[in-house]
C-alpha cells in the first residue's frame, strides 16, 4: 500500500498591515454571543484579527461569511463585531474560542495560530492557492464604524481574501444578505433591493387578507424609534416599497441626538418609559428599535396614561395566538411550541401550558440556543425578553400549506387561512425542502438541483481514494450524506464539504451542517 504523508503547511503570507494593528497592553476581551464590544479606541486591532479570521472561517467552510461591525444597544462611544455564519447563523461556539485567541495575540502568536487553523481546515492540501474567499461587510452609523470596517478589510485582504462592505445595514441585513448570497438566490436576491422587494411583497400579500376590525378604519400610523441608529433610514428605505400599504411615522431618526441615547429598545425596557421626543397618547401604537435594528419593542398608554411595554413574551403570545388560530382555521393538526429562557415572564409560561395548551421549552440564555430548539419543532416561536425573536415554520407544516393552498376543493376559509400562515412563513425566509434534490444510478448521482454534482465531484477529488453522494432520506426531514476516504480524518471533511453544498445549492435542506468534532 502507498504511504502518503500529510503536508506540513505554513501560513507564508506577509500579513502586511498587521503592524498597524498592534495588540494594546493590558487588554483582554472574549467573544461571546453578541461578539465583541469595548470603547471603539480600544478595537482596531480586534477587527483586523476578526477579518483574518472571516477568511479562515470562508475557508473552512467554503461560504461567504459576515462580518457585522456594531455594538447594537450600547452608547454611541462604544463599538463591536461579531461574524455570521454562511446561512446567516452566528459563528458556532467551537469557533468563538478562536475569535478570543485572535484578538490577543500578538504577531508571533498570531501567525502560529493561523498556521495551526490553516492545518485544520478542510481541503487544505489539495485546495488552490489562488482561491478566493469572500467576506461581506456591514456597518451601523457610529463615528468609529468606518475606521473599524477598513481594520476588517486589511485582515480580509491579508489573507488573499475579497469582500464587499454594503456600509450602512441593519444586522437582520446582513443576514439576509450572506444567506441569500450562499443560497445562489435561493432565498432571495443577494442585495438591499432583493431584501426589500421580498420583504414588502410578502407583508403585502398577507394584509390583503385582513380585515379591518371596526373603528380602525382610520387609525393612526404606527410611530417607530430608531434609536437614532440604522434602522431609521432602512425603514424608510422599506417604506418606499411598500406602496402605502404600511404607515410609519419614524422619530430619532438619526438627524439630532445621540445614538441608544435616552430612546431605543433598552431604555424603553429598562425604564418602561418612552423615548425622548415622544408624547403618547391612547388608543396609539409606538414601537422601538436598537441601534443595529436586531430588537424590536412595542408599547402602549391606556386611557389612565399608564404606559404598557409588549416585550418579547408578549410579542411571543401575541403571535402563537395568531398562529394557532390560523392552524385551526386550515384544520392542520400541527404543534406550536414556544421556547423561552429562564428569564421569561413565569405568568406567561403559565398562559402557553394552561391556557393555550402550548408546549413550552426553557433554555440557556442566548438566541443560538433558542433558535436551535425552535428549528426542532413544527412551528418554533422565539422571543427574548428584549425583542430579540423570531418564528420558524417546519417542512412538514409548509408541505401541508402548500397543499392545501393548491386544491380548489378545499373550503375557502382554509385555504384562506392556509395562504396567510405561507405568507407569514415568507416574512421569515423559509428555506427550501430536501425534495429539491433528485437522484438517479441507484441515488449515487444527484440529476437536480443543477451544478450540485459537479460540486460533489471537485470536492471528492481534493481527497484520496475518496467518494461521496447525497439523497433524500425517504423517512425523515433531511438529506443524507454519504462519505469515504482513505482516513478517517479526511471522510469527516468531505462529508462536512458535501453537506454545506447541500445546504447552499439545495436551499439550505434541513439542519445547518455541523463540522467534523
Amino acid at each position: 500500500m502507498a504511504m502518503h504523508t500529510r503536508r506540513r503547511v505554513e501560513m507564508d503570507t506577509e500579513l502586511q498591515n498587521a503592524n498597524a494593528y498592534p495588540v494594546p497592553s493590558g487588554i483582554t476581551m472574549e467573544y461571546g454571543t453578541a461578539g465583541f464590544r469595548a470603547p471603539a479606541c480600544n478595537l482596531p486591532h480586534v477587527m483586523y484579527r476578526m477579518g483574518l479570521l472571516a477568511v479562515m472561517r470562508a475557508r473552512y467552510t467554503r461560504e461567504v461569511i459576515g462580518v457585522m461591525v456594531t455594538a447594537s444597544h450600547n452608547p454611541e462611544e462604544d463599538n463591536g463585531v461579531k461574524l455570521m455564519e454562511g446561512m446567516g447563523e452566528m459563528l458556532p461556539v467551537s469557533w468563538e474560542r478562536h475569535a478570543t485567541s485572535f484578538a490577543s495575540a500578538h504577531l508571533g502568536e498570531l501567525r502560529t495560530q493561523l498556521s495551526a487553523l490553516l492545518r485544520d481546515c478542510p481541503g487544505t492540501e489539495s485546495s488552490s492557492p489562488a482561491q478566493k474567499y469572500h467576506v461581506l461587510i456591514g456597518e451601523d452609523t457610529r463615528a468609529s464604524s468606518k475606521m473599524l470596517a477598513q481594520a476588517v478589510s486589511h485582515g480580509v485582504t491579508d489573507l488573499g481574501g475579497t469582500f464587499k462592505n454594503f456600509g450602512l445595514v441593519t444586522t437582520p441585513q446582513l443576514h439576509y444578505l450572506v444567506a441569500s448570497h450562499n443560497s445562489e438566490g435561493l432565498i432571495g436576491e443577494p442585495s438591499l433591493d432583493g431584501y426589500y422587494h421580498k420583504l414588502s411583497e410578502a407583508y403585502k400579500a398577507l394584509m390583503a387578507q385582513s380585515k379591518p376590525q371596526p373603528g380602525n378604519e382610520g387609525s393612526y400610523p404606527l410611530t417607530m424609534d430608531g434609536a437614532n441608529g440604522v434602522g431609521a433610514p432602512k425603514m424608510a428605505e422599506l417604506l418606499s416599497y411598500m406602496k402605502h400599504s404600511l404607515s410609519v411615522k419614524i422619530i430619532n431618526n438619526g438627524e439630532s441626538g445621540k445614538l441608544n441615547h435616552e430612546c431605543g429598545a433598552d431604555y424603553v425596557k429598562i425604564g418602561q418609559r418612552a423615548p425622548k421626543g415622544l408624547q403618547m397618547r391612547e388608543g396609539r401604537i409606538y414601537c422601538s428599535l436598537d441601534g443595529d435594528a436586531d430588537r424590536l419593542l412595542y408599547y402602549f398608554v391606556d386611557k389612565s396614561d399608564t404606559f404598557h411595554l409588549v416585550d418579547g413574551d408578549k410579542i411571543s403570545t401575541l403571535m402563537a395566538i395568531f398562529i394557532q388560530h390560523l392552524l385551526k382555521e386550515a384544520q392542520l393538526p400541527f404543534q406550536v411550541s414556544v421556547v423561552q429562557t429562564a428569564y421569561a415572564n413565569g405568568s406567561s409560561t403559565h398562559y402557553f401550558e394552561e391556557t393555550l395548551l402550548l408546549q413550552v421549552y426553557c433554555l440557556p440564555t442566548g438566541v443560538k440556543y433558542l433558535h436551535a430548539k425552535a428549528k426542532e419543532c413544527d412551528i418554533g416561536v422565539y422571543f427574548e425578553a428584549n425583542g430579540h425573536g423570531t418564528v420558524l415554520f417546519g417542512k412538514r407544516v409548509l408541505d401541508k400549506v402548500a397543499e392545501i393552498m393548491q386544491d380548489s376543493g378545499r373550503p375557502e376559509a382554509q385555504r384562506a387561512a392556509a395562504t396567510q400562515l405561507y405568507h407569514t412563513s415568507q416574512l421569515i425566509n423559509q428555506v427550501m425542502d430536501r425534495q429539491r434534490i433528485t437522484t438517479t444510478d441507484a441515488e449515487r448521482r444527484v440529476t437536480h438541483p443543477d451544478g450540485l454534482q459537479a460540486a460533489i465531484e471537485e470536492r471528492v477529488h481534493r481527497h484520496l481514494q475518496a467518494r461521496a453522494f447525497v439523497r433524500p432520506s425517504g423517512t425523515e426531514d433531511m438529506v443524507r450524506v454519504y462519505a469515504e476516504a482513505e482516513t478517517q480524518e479526511s471522510a469527516d471533511c468531505l462529508a462536512h464539504e458535501v453537506a454545506l453544498l447541500v445546504h447552499r445549492l439545495a436551499g439550505g435542506v434541513g439542519e445547518e451542517p455541523r463540522a467534523p468534532s
